[in-house]
């Protein structure tokens, strides 16, 4: 494939984990990239990423940003698994309403939605699953609930004639993670495993996640027929999610999970949880909920045969490759302590 003519893009979170591994792709191969966020991200500045500062949820902001943009990666999120329900609403849905307004607004060619494979989870076992799945009749987050809102918006302005695609990437994980490896590390003391171990789960690595975006803008470019489609994005490689655990720890020079919990107990245990923290209006999140006891017990692996057919997605650092990388981010950043 011949390397796209330079665009002009805008990255709504530039700043986060997955945006920034975006706008510093696109930066690095040539595109005039902007990102969108609250806060000042001079890391960027570095690799020549413009800074447009705002709120999702400001609509004019967005729509100013969005002028002269040829395609919007729309990354910025509220991450799950805890908060107030109207937070996950007005970020994930009334903040992607924006971004869809304005791309219209400002005649924006495409957009690329960053969604997540959690609007289809329903709690049990999900093995291979494709793009056809249905949305579940409720879900056990407002992240969730709120993502697949934001998912359908999307899709709905696509069938009135938006350019648009959306990306499931699941668990995206690697050095300079704030979320998923954090936890883990913060709860490795009193982690253990829920259920018998043997759930397979995706992750994706950031590096594939992020190339995955770009393959993304680039096939719509080529192909509108393409407009509206919804991918899976992932190593491609099942693994146990408690060696997937184990194997974070270690990057980090920590031991494996010890103990173990059914399901149930840990499912049980988030009820209770969430209960204690809405009523009483505790800070922080719950030590564990009904959302985290099923991702950590059940399966959820997912058929990105249609990622690598249309996008010709191929993830190219493999999770033993990323490892080596988080292993060796951990070093560094622990030698310069």
């Amino acid at each position: 494939m011949c390397r796209p003519t330079p665009e002009t893009v805008l990255v709504t979170g530039g700043g986060g984990f997955l945006g920034s591994a975006v706008a510093r792709l696109l930066a690095a191969r040539g595109d005039r990239v902007s990102s969108f966020s609250r806060g000042m991200h001079p890391e960027l500045a570095r690799h020549g990423v413009a800074h447009r500062r705002g709120d999702i949820t400001d609509a004019p902001a967005l729509a100013r940003a969005c002028e002269g943009v040829d395609v919007v990666f729309h990354t910025a999120a509220k991450p799950p698994p805890w908060g107030p329900p109207a937070d996950y609403r007005a970020t994930n849905v009334t903040g992607t309403e924006n971004v869809i307004a304005a791309c219209r607004t400002q005649g924006v060619k495409r957009l690329i939605h960053t969604s997540t494979p959690s609007v289809i989870f329903d709690g049990r076992d999900m093995e291979g699953v494709d793009e056809s799945a249905p949305y579940p009749a409720r879900w056990e987050s407002h992240y969730a609930a709120t993502k697949a809102a934001a998912e359908q918006r999307v899709t709905a302005a696509a069938a009135a004639g938006l350019a648009a695609v959306v990306l499931r990437p699941h668990q995206v994980w690697g050095p300079g993670d704030p979320h998923f490896v954090p936890r883990i590390l913060a709860r490795a003391r009193r982690l253990k495993r829920i259920g018998d171990g043997t759930n397979l789960v995706d992750t994706t690595y950031i590096d594939n996640a992020a190339a995955a975006h770009l393959l993304a803008a680039d096939r719509l470019r080529e192909d509108p027929a393409l407009s509206g489609r919804i991918y899976f994005i992932s190593q491609g490689e099942p693994i146990p999610a408690w060696e997937m655990i184990d194997a974070i720890l270690a990057a980090a020079g920590r031991g494996p999970v010890k103990g173990h919990i059914s399901h149930r107990t840990a499912r049980f245990l988030g009820w209770a949880c969430e209960g204690l923290y809405r009523s009483l209006r505790l800070p922080g999140e719950p030590p564990m909920t009904r959302f985290v006891a099923d991702a950590l017990a059940r399966a959820h692996w997912f058929d990105i045969s249609a990622a690598r057919r249309d996008l010709g997605y191929t993830p190219a650092v493999s999770t033993a490759e990323g490892l080596r990388r988080l292993t060796a981010w951990f070093q560094r950043r622990n030698s310069e302590r």
